[in-house]
């Protein structure tokens, strides 16, 4: 585990990318923060009155070199924000609601990264992933060609990277959805070093059976091969026609995984959440995520129940993403 964050360290060592923290009076977040100022590697904004951040890094023993603290009750262009954040809402905020919104931690937080004042964001240590979410879905937005956003976890055991999607986000994904997931899925594997090859998974291989939901899989993977054409990608497979060589050969002789995938694409949430976990509970993987993708700019989201450690390793994957 520490081999693939010494890579993504190395990747953003020297870009010059900030992140902005949201939470600032978290204390796994100022510990966290402290770390990145102290070392370097990017640079930290805290959201919070900076008496108040100051108090407790100094109850925590920490330094805050090299972070920068911003309090939305008194930041500089409060007001440029107010009025792009009116404009990038069309309509649907007035200036009063923009003003009130804005003292948000988290939709002030996401305002800094459209601005680009900062390169992206990472919360959800003390909020909900919908807290974390929605003011980037509603002021970042998906990319052009992507319509929703979604959520992957990088598996990773001793030497073994693979990545699973979507695990996070899109409950019962249609056909263009499971396209886009594969598609993006396929360029966060490569921020880790894995050359992708994409599986589309469902319970049959190749037309062994046949339903609404193979149906859906198959559709999705033409829509793939349309949306990146040079994606090496393949299905419909069960997991283990995707994963096993010897499985692959007899169930998916023609197919162009030959038991070889380290992209998984899970037919629904209900699949992703239950594999993932099984991967982790059962196979000793360590479950690296949810990262989400599809967004015009990197916004990730933590587990209320993360460690320092956690939060560190996460703003060094969203500036993997930013670069």
């Amino acid at each position: 585990m520490s081999n693939l964050f010494e890579e993504v360290k190395t990747q953003v060592s020297g870009k010059n990318k900030s992140i902005v923290f949201p939470e600032g009076l978290d204390e796994r977040i100022i510990i966290a923060a402290s770390r990145l100022g102290k070392e370097g590697v990017l640079k930290p904004i805290l959201i919070g009155n900076p008496e108040q951040v100051q108090k407790k890094a100094d109850e925590l023993t920490v330094e805050l070199g090299g972070i920068t603290i911003l309090d939305p009750g008194s930041y500089e262009k409060f007001d440029e924000m107010v009025q792009q954040f009116v404009e990038r809402r069309k309509g649907k905020a007035t200036e009063e609601d923009a003003r009130k919104m804005l003292l948000d931690e988290n939709y002030f937080g996401t305002m800094l990264v459209y601005m680009n004042e900062a390169d992206g964001l990472v919360s959800g240590a003390a909020h909900s992933t919908a807290d974390t979410v929605r003011p980037a879905l509603q002021i970042i937005k998906t990319k052009e060609g992507v319509k929703k956003t979604s959520g992957v976890f990088i598996m990773v055991r001793e030497d073994e990277k693979y990545v699973f999607a979507d695990c996070a986000i899109n409950i019962a994904p249609d056909s263009e959805t499971l396209a886009e997931i594969a598609v993006e899925s396929a360029v966060t594997a490569k921020l880790f070093g894995v050359d992708p090859k994409v599986a589309m998974l469902s319970f049959s291989t190749k037309g062994s059976a046949k339903s609404q939901e193979t149906e859906r899989v198959v559709e999705a993977l033409q829509l793939a091969k349309e949306k990146d054409s040079s994606l090496v990608i393949d299905g419909e497979f069960q997991f283990d026609a995707a994963f096993v060589p010897s499985v692959a050969e007899k169930k998916a002789p023609d197919a162009v995984i030959k038991g070889d995938a380290n992209v998984f694409i899970f037919p629904s949430l209900e699949a992703g959440n239950i594999g993932y976990k099984i991967a982790q509970r059962l196979g000793g993987f360590e479950a690296v995520g949810p990262i989400l993708q599809g967004l015009n700019k990197p916004v990730n989201d933590l587990s209320r129940g993360c460690s320092a450690e956690d939060v560190y390793n996460l703003a060094l994957i969203t500036a993997a993403q930013a670069l």
